[in-house]
């Protein structure tokens, strides 16, 4: 039986994170809309070069296996584009064969509103307003930056390493120390030491990754020859 996206770890990410789209954004910024509609699709057979998020990407969907109840993760393309103009992100997606089905081309509207919809636990984009707009409004989002680290595509293992005050757990006690200073927040740590810290932004996205990584431990155990989809450190 193949999986319920109800029952996926599934992560949303923008097409501006997934593929460098910098040239056709500024196609966009200094000549408008109609000029971007040219351009994109003068260029639509033209393969898009890899984002800032696509090493994470693709390996995340290498945790999926090839039967239909051995893929338990999706993920999302959420774009500002629409779907006329996002016919180059796609054919990109099937260049680099990823495993990417699901998608909504929004037409300038805020990608991270069908986040719900497709029970994503996390909106990863390369747009710094659209992180914060989806925080402002209580979803999970996190910026994904530049980085002059070259992936390693024989290297196929994901690692993920959180923080802890204010992503997994609240930043409560955090405020406290800033508000009353290292003796205030002993005192607080110790007047709430058996309560546990409310939840963060990234609780949930946190604890799918953990039910994932159990997920790959309990195959391990099953079929010993497995390979290791990834490591969690906090």
């Amino acid at each position: 039986m193949p999986f319920p996206i109800e029952e996926k770890f599934v992560v949303a990410v923008a097409s501006s994170a997934l593929f460098d789209l910098e040239a056709s954004d500024k196609v966009f910024k200094e000549k408008g809309e109609e000029e971007y509609r040219q351009y994109q699709h003068a260029h639509e057979e033209e393969v898009l070069r890899p984002g800032v998020a696509f090493p994470l990407i693709k390996r995340l969907l290498r945790i999926n296996g090839e039967a239909p109840d051995d893929q338990p993760v999706e993920v999302v393309l959420l774009s500002r584009n629409d779907p006329d103009t996002g016919l180059r992100v796609f054919k990109s997606i099937q260049h680099y064969g990823l495993p990417i089905t699901r998608a909504a081309f929004v037409a300038g509207r805020n990608p991270f509103t069908y986040m719900d919809a497709f029970n994503a636990s996390l909106f990863l984009s390369a747009d710094p307003d659209d992180v914060r707009s989806a925080i402002r409004v209580g979803l999970p989002a996190a910026q994904v930056f530049p980085t002059g680290f070259v992936d390693d595509d024989r290297e196929q293992e994901l690692r993920i390493a959180f923080d802890f005050d204010g992503i997994i757990a609240d930043d409560s006690a955090e405020g406290i120390f800033q508000a009353q200073g290292m003796q205030g927040f002993h005192d607080s740590e110790r007047m709430n030491a058996g309560e546990a810290l409310p939840p963060g932004p990234l609780f949930r996205f946190f604890s799918e990754v953990s039910r994932l990584q159990r997920r790959e431990w309990e195959k391990r155990r099953r079929t010993p020859t497995t390979r290791r989809a990834f490591g969690l450190l906090s």
